[in-house]
C-alpha cells in the first residue's frame, strides 16, 4: 500500500489533510471548458433519470415516509410537490435517480452521480445558490469517487459492499462541503464521519433496497458536512488511520499518489463516464446490444429454438428466472430476451407485466448462460457473445465489446438529448421539457433565481 512520505511530517501532512486541502482549493474558476461541459451533460442525465424514476413504487413509498416526518420545508422532493429538510430531499431524490439503474457509470464502475447531484441541488435550493455552485460541487463530488476507485485499483466484485455505499458517501460529503464552504479542517472531520456511514449489501440487488444505497450515501454525506460545520469532530486522518477508511475497505492496495492527483485530470473527463441508453445493470448492456443486432437477423422471435450467452463470470448477473421485472434489470438472460423479443429495452421492459408475459416466460426457458472465468469482468474491456439458433437449424451470432455510450467513445448527442427529453417527459409537459432543457444547457450561467426556476420544474 503506497503512503506518501508526507505522512512522516505529522498529522497536518497526512493524506487526509492533503486531499482535503486539494478539494477545498478547487473552485468553478479552476475548471476548464471541457470539464464544465462534461459535468453539465452528467447533471442533465441524472436529473432526467430521477424525474422518470420518481414514478416508480420505491420512490413513492420513500416520499410518503418523508412527507410524514413533517420537517422544515427547504428543498423539493422531485415529482411529489412538497419540500422538506435538505438531508431528506437528497435521500429521496437519490432514490429516484438510482431506481431505474439508468444513470451514468464511472470507470472503475460506480454510480457517482446519484449520491452527489441530489445533495448539490438540495443545498442550492435551500441556500439559493447559482448554477456555477452546482457545477463545481458536482465536479468535486464525482472526482472524489473516481479518485478513490482509481487509487484502490477497484475490480468488479472486490468489495463486500455495493460500491456507491462505500465511495458515494465520500463524494456527497465533498459536494456538500463546497456549498457549505467548509475549510480543510472541517472537511477532514466531515470525511471522518462519512467513513463511518459506509455500507450497502449486494444481497439486496434486485429489490427496492438497492436504490436506497445511493439515497443513504447522499443523506449521510450531507449530514456529515452539516454536522462538521457545527463543530462536530471525527478522526481527522480517516484515510490513513488504523482501522480507518482505507484499511477497512481497500486493505490490499491503495495508491495515495493517485488519490492526490485529484482533478489532474478529472476522471469523469478522462476516461469519462459511460452514458446508459438502457435502464439496467451496466454489464447487461453488452448482451442487450448484441441481442438488438440479432433481432434484425432473427425476425420472428417465435422461431428461436435456443439462445446461448457467453459472458464473463459475473455471478450477480446470472438470474435465469428473475422474481420480478425489477430483478430483470440485473439478469443477462432477461435483458437479452427483452432485446430479442421487443427489439428495444426501455423502462417498461422491467415491469412485472412484461416479466411474466407468455413470450418472455417461454423464451427464458430456451436461454443458457455460460459464465467464462477467463473473460474480463472489467466493463472497460469486457465482451459478451450471444448466439441464437432457429428451429430450422440456422445460427446467428453477435459479439459486443462496446455498447452505446461506452467510455472513450463519442456520445451521440442527439440520442442523449432524446433520452433526457423522454425521461423528463414522464412528468413534465412538453413546454416545460423544453424549458428544462434550455436551463440545463445554460446551467453554468444560471443565477440563483434561475436555479430556483429549474428546481421548481422538477418539484
Amino acid at each position: 500500500m503506497n503512503k506518501p512520505d508526507a505522512i512522516e511530517g505529522g498529522e497536518g501532512r497526512s493524506p487526509t489533510a492533503q486531499i482535503a486541502a486539494r478539494v477545498c482549493g478547487v473552485t468553478f474558476e479552476t475548471l476548464d471548458d471541457k470539464t464544465v461541459a462534461a459535468v453539465k451533460l452528467l447533471i442533465a442525465d441524472g436529473i432526467a433519470v430521477a424525474v422518470a424514476g420518481s414514478t416508480e413504487a420505491a420512490p413513492r413509498l420513500v416520499a410518503e415516509h418523508i412527507r410524514d416526518m413533517g420537517c422544515r420545508e427547504e428543498a423539493s422532493v422531485w415529482g411529489f410537490g412538497f419540500k422538506t429538510a435538505p438531508v431528506h430531499a437528497a435521500y429521496a431524490n437519490a432514490v429516484s435517480m438510482h431506481v431505474l439503474d439508468f444513470e451514468p457509470m464511472s470507470s472503475p464502475p460506480t454510480h457517482a452521480v446519484s449520491p452527489t447531484l441530489p445533495v448539490a441541488l438540495a443545498l442550492v435550493e435551500a441556500m439559493r445558490a447559482t448554477g456555477r455552485d452546482i457545477v463545481a460541487a458536482c465536479a468535486k463530488g464525482f472526482e472524489m469517487q473516481g479518485r478513490v476507485l482509481l487509487a484502490s485499483a477497484h475490480d468488479r466484485g472486490s468489495l463486500p459492499f455495493h460500491t456507491p455505499g462505500v465511495v458515494g458517501v465520500m463524494g456527497s460529503t465533498v459536494a456538500a462541503s463546497h456549498l457549505l464552504q467548509l475549510d480543510p479542517a472541517q472537511l477532514r472531520n466531515a470525511l471522518g464521519m462519512a467513513a463511518s456511514r459506509c455500507g450497502g449489501l449486494p444481497a439486496n440487488t434486485g429489490s427496492m433496497v438497492k436504490c436506497t444505497h445511493c439515497g443513504n450515501a447522499a443523506a449521510a454525506g450531507l449530514e456529515a458536512a452539516l454536522l462538521s460545520r457545527r463543530g462536530f469532530v471525527a478522526n481527522p486522518g480517516i484515510f490513513e488511520a488504523p482501522h480507518g477508511y482505507v484499511a477497512t475497505f481497500f486493505p490490499k492496495h491503495f495508491d495515495y499518489d493517485a488519490l492526490l492527483e485529484f482533478g489532474r485530470p478529472y476522471r469523469f473527463v478522462d476516461p469519462g463516464m459511460a452514458i446508459k441508453f438502457y435502464p439496467s445493470k451496466y454489464p447487461t448492456h453488452f448482451g442487450i446490444a448484441a441481442g438488438m443486432e440479432l433481432r434484425k437477423a432473427v425476425g420472428n422471435a417465435s422461431d428461436i429454438a435456443r439462445v446461448l450467452i457467453d459472458a464473463p463470470d459475473i455471478e450477480d448477473a446470472d438470474r435465469p428466472r428473475p422474481r420480478s421485472g425489477l430483478e430483470g434489470k440485473f439478469s443477462f438472460q432477461y435483458t437479452v430476451a427483452a432485446a430479442l423479443l421487443d427489439g428495444r429495452v426501455g423502462v417498461d421492459s422491467f415491469t412485472d407485466e412484461r416479466r411474466f408475459r407468455t413470450d418472455m416466460v417461454q423464451l427464458l426457458e430456451k436461454i443458457q448462460l455460460v459464465r467464462d472465468p477467463g473473460r474480463s469482468r472489467d466493463t472497460r474491456n469486457m465482451r459478451v457473445e450471444v448466439s441464437v439458433t432457429l428451429r430450422d437449424g440456422t445460427t446467428h451470432q453477435q459479439i459486443c465489446s462496446k455498447p452505446p455510450g461506452s467510455w472513450g467513445e463519442p456520445i451521440d448527442l442527439e440520442s442523449h438529448r432524446a433520452k433526457v427529453s423522454n425521461c423528463l417527459g414522464v412528468r413534465l409537459t412538453r413546454p416545460n421539457v423544453a424549458l428544462a432543457l434550455d436551463l440545463l444547457a445554460d446551467l453554468d450561467q444560471l443565477s440563483a433565481k434561475d436555479t430556483q426556476q429549474l428546481l421548481a420544474l422538477l418539484a
